[in-house]
Order: C-alpha cells, then structure tokens, then sequence
C-alpha cells in the first residue's frame, strides 16, 4: 500500500455518477476521494455502524445529514455519526471534490 497519495492529482468526474477515487483502505477504515460533476448527488443513505466524515477540497455543495441540509465549501468537514441518513450534493458551477473517511470499514476487505 502507498503510504503518500497525491490528493491534488484527483480530478475530472464522471458523466454516470460520482466518481470515488480510494486513497487507503485498511479492515479498520477507509479514505477516498469524491469528485462530482455539476448537478450530480450522491444518494441519502446510512451506515448503521461506521461514522463518516467529508472533508470539501474544493466546489461547493450541499451535505445532508440526518434532517439538516447545510451549504458547504472548500475547507468544511461534515461529520456523519454512524446510523444518520446522509448523502452529498453538487450545486456548484465547478466540480465538487470531497475526502472521506470512514471507520469502522462497513464492509472490510478481503485479507
């Protein structure tokens, strides 16, 4: 596993859906980058034991969390306490790029 991941080479979305980029994924946890295109949203959904957390490298956004909907922007981290619907959106004019990280991995890799 690279132990160093160059974040800022990350760019360019996909037209069919959000694209994930994996940084690190250990059985504990995972990191990935998002890039969504304009207008693209990744849908509400729950992880039932795994806090996540979205950290916006760039674009602008909105991040739902559990009944709150909060605009962000380029340096907000969202956290996502395990168990609460939430999901992302682009509502920006420019590609939203989000790190996230997630633990404990929901679906641990095969060893």
């Amino acid at each position: 596993m690279d132990l160093i991941r160059d974040v800022a080479e990350i760019v360019g979305g996909s037209a069919e859906k959000l694209r994930k980029v994996n940084l690190f994924e250990t059985p504990r946890f995972f990191s990935d980058v998002y890039v969504l295109l304009p207008g693209q949203s990744q849908a509400s959904h729950v992880h039932a034991a795994s806090d996540k957390v979205y950290f916006v490298l760039s674009g602008t956004g909105t991040i739902r969390v559990g009944s709150v909907s909060s605009p962000v922007r380029e340096g907000h981290a969202v956290f996502c306490p395990a168990g609460s619907e939430h999901g992302i959106e682009n509502t920006g004019a420019k590609d939203l790029r989000a790190l996230v990280f997630m633990a404990p991995h929901p679906k641990p890799p095969a060893s």
